[in-house]
């Protein structure tokens, strides 16, 4: 009895010991002008999605880009090295659509009519939108710093497209 009591108490205590040091989610850190943006990467639920995020983030693929479509009250979209959403790094991802609805921000991938067609370009939700549910990949949450999400002007352009003084992301990085 007493050796299966030292059994059972060295399988708890590894249970405890794994749980309690699991490793956190990546979380990077988006600098705007205004200060940072800290996004909650779910690399449980888009692997694929987070892990090109974090290449393109490590590598400066996202200094100096803007948020180049913004619409009051749905979402800000940036990630595009042509600024007007036409670009992006020219790796399109596979889908990974999954259970996370469109909530106030929710990051999740832009991408054309095809699902398999994200590359680069993100959005950011400013409130609940279930009609994205399961159609885009949602890959992050803003966990501080939505205020400066908040504060993006609006676009004046066609669909939301911001014509002149677009915010600038300064940089994005793991931390």
């Amino acid at each position: 009895m007493l050796k299966f009591f030292k059994v059972f108490l060295n399988i708890i205590s590894l249970s405890i010991f794994s749980t309690s040091f699991a490793q956190e989610p990546p979380v990077l850190h988006m600098v705007l002008e205004k200060g940072i943006v800290k996004i909650q990467t779910f690399p449980d639920k888009a692997p694929g999605t987070v892990k090109r995020i974090i290449e393109l983030s490590e590598s400066g693929f996202y200094d100096g880009l803007t948020f180049h479509r913004v619409i009051s009250g749905f979402m800000a979209q940036g990630g595009d090295p042509n600024g007007d959403g036409t670009g992006g790094s020219g790796k399109n991802l596979k889908a990974e659509f999954n259970d996370i609805k469109h909530e106030r921000g929710i990051v999740s991938m832009a991408r054309a009519n095809d699902p398999n067609s994200a590359d680069s370009q993100f959005f950011i939700c400013y409130d609940s939108h279930p009609f994205l549910d399961g159609k885009y990949t949602v890959f992050g949450k803003v966990i501080e710093g939505m205020n400066l999400i908040d504060r993006i002007p609006e676009g004046k352009g066609q669909n939301g497209q911001v014509l002149s003084n677009p915010t600038k992301i300064i940089t994005i990085r793991l931390k």
